[in-house]
């Protein structure tokens, strides 16, 4: 059984949010960090990870992402607020 993450970026403005789903964090991040990531996210220049979570099962994760992606804004802000509530880069956190 595989693990799985789901992850909040933004960019400096804070004007964007983007919800994605991954099974390897600190990869993801080092492929938004270096433009691999989707068009999206490449286009918003989002890089910076405001929150996480950590989900013991992949499939957990994929279903709790698509739960986020539904959110409106202001509930993705409250999310991010509770555990960071500076809006800070988490990216050099992780490990």
């Amino acid at each position: 059984m595989q693990k799985g993450y789901i992850y909040i970026l933004s960019n400096k403005s804070r004007t964007v949010f983007y919800v994605g789903v991954t099974n390897d964090l600190v990869r993801r991040m080092q492929e938004h960090k270096e433009g691999q990531d989707s068009p999206f996210a490449r286009r918003y220049r989002l890089h910076d990870l405001l929150y996480y979570e950590e989900h013991s099962l992949i499939r957990s994760a994929i279903q709790r992402e698509k739960q986020l992606k539904r959110w409106h804004r202001e509930w993705k802000e409250n999310l991010i607020r509770g555990v960071n509530p500076d809006f800070r880069d988490l990216s050099g956190e992780i490990r």
